[in-house]
């Protein structure tokens, strides 16, 4: 059975970091991309990140380009989104994504599993 399970949300001021991770299970983790995608509250999903089988390759939303940094750890089978000088525009449920290929296409999305989401919450 695949699992993600996204961790590490909370609620953080303006400026601030945080680190989101999420733990992979039940497919083998070297064999896809993956990525983050958010959904602030009343709005649409919004795609985030995205990183290739090996690490090699990664892409980034305009709105968090220098920002934020996708990284993958084989070993420990996990994704993580290092999020930093966070705004409140940031708020939003954090999910991470398999897809169903080893490359992520920056036109067209397919995904196949999700995971349930992390609250991460910008406010002073």
């Amino acid at each position: 059975e695949v699992q993600l399970v996204e961790s590490g949300g909370g609620l953080v001021q303006p400026g601030g970091s945080l680190r989101l991770s999420c733990a992979a299970s039940g497919f083998s983790f070297d064999d896809y991309a993956m990525s983050w995608v958010r959904r602030a509250p009343g709005k649409g999903l919004e795609w985030v990140s995205a990183i290739n089988w090996s690490g090699g390759s990664t892409a980034y939303a305009e709105s968090v380009k220098g920002r934020f940094t996708i990284s993958r750890d084989r070993a420990k089978t996990t994704l993580y989104l290092q999020m930093n000088s966070l705004k409140s525009e940031d708020t939003a449920v954090y999910y991470c994504a398999k897809w169903t290929s080893s490359e992520y296409a920056t036109s067209l999305a397919e995904y196949d599993y999700w995971g349930q989401g992390t609250q991460v919450t910008v406010s002073s």
